[in-house]
């Protein structure tokens, strides 16, 4: 059994620089300690509650993590998930087809996508604050809508994407495992995603050859808002109501899970399965948390670590990496 732990050990020390294979520790060293503490961690039905949780946050990191290879960032995704979900819910509230609810939703996300690629590319505002922005704006629409009512008295036909399961999995995870292929395809397969990356690895050179990177971050900020919308609908759905809180602190947890997940905060560097995996360490982390019994408020300790344990493994990756190209690149005569 020694001999076995060793070589585990030994692996891992190989595999040190490698941010896929800390991340993977770190979930499953969640695992293996929730596991222990409390005897409905490790259920299916405890599986399948995380799935459900994190399958908004799947489904909007995907998109940031595109945004964030480019060198972007969006903070408004939290806002913009509470102004598309009422906006939906107030139309389903007071008569109008489900569906064209659901339409108008996902037309206000592309419209605030496209506010923040405007400030960004159209007036070279800093992502950082043109976000900060259009997350101000995006929940004044929201409590605007609905000043402090949760909308409640929605169709019964609301609860079908969030409540669902096919094919033995709940309609969120299905949702969330259809984006996760979808970026994934475009990420590693297509010709955006070859640009996506050359833009966060150096977009000056990039421009230089013969990349759109005006068009391409416009893309990239459009469909954040688009699958904000998504994901706002599915989790509306699941909550059976139109909550203007909803998506307080929810940027913070799409940004930790696709850093935990690899993606460098200087660009350039990223994967849509690290994401996954991020996403999965925020959800176990909440989960396992509460079914001990911590209180909330000690969670937000917790995910605020986990984003500066995710901020110095990036900085670590990135400090090696540079090491590395500098001992392999030939000496000058």
């Amino acid at each position: 059994m020694s001999s076995i732990w060793e070589r585990v050990a030994g692996f891992l020390v190989r595999q040190r620089n490698n941010p896929a294979i800390a991340t993977i520790s770190i979930l499953l060293a969640l695992i293996v300690v929730f596991s222990s503490l409390s005897d409905r961690f490790l259920t299916i039905e405890n599986f399948q509650n995380v799935s459900r949780s994190v399958s908004a946050i799947v489904i909007v990191g995907c998109a940031v993590t595109l945004v964030m290879v480019a060198r972007g960032l969006d903070l408004s995704v939290g806002s913009v998930l509470a102004a598309t979900a009422v906006t939906a819910a107030f139309l389903a509230a007071n008569g109008v087809n489900l569906w064209l609810s659901y339409l108008a939703a996902l037309g206000l996300g592309l419209a605030l996508g496209a506010l923040n690629a405007i400030f960004v590319v159209g007036l070279k505002v800093t992502p950082i604050i043109s976000t900060l922005g259009t997350m101000n704006i995006a929940r004044g629409i929201a409590y605007l809508i609905t000043p402090s009512a949760i909308l409640v008295g929605l169709p019964s036909e609301w609860a079908l994407l969030g409540t669902g399961s096919y094919f033995g999995m709940p309609s969120p995870t299905l949702f969330a495992v259809a984006f996760v292929i979808f970026f994934s395809w475009i990420l590693n397969r297509t010709v955006l995603g070859r640009h996506v990356y050359a833009i966060g690895g150096n977009e000056e050179a990039a421009r230089l050859a013969g990349v759109n990177v005006n068009r391409t971050l416009f893309l990239l900020y459009t469909t954040t808002g688009f699958s904000v919308a998504i994901a706002a609908i599915v989790l509306s759905s699941r909550l059976g109501s139109g909550d203007p809180n909803i998506g307080i602190g929810f940027e913070f947890d799409v940004i930790v899970a696709v850093i935990l997940g690899g993606t460098s905060l200087a660009g350039g560097v990223g994967r849509i399965s690290g994401t996954v995996i991020g996403a999965l360490i925020v959800g176990f982390l909440s989960n396992g948390l509460n079914l001990v019994g911590v209180e909330p408020f000690w969670q937000y300790i917790a995910k605020g670590s986990a984003l500066v344990v995710a901020v110095v493994l990036d900085r670590f990756a990135g400090r090696e990496g540079r090491s590395k190209k500098t001992k392999e690149a030939p000496k000058g005569k």
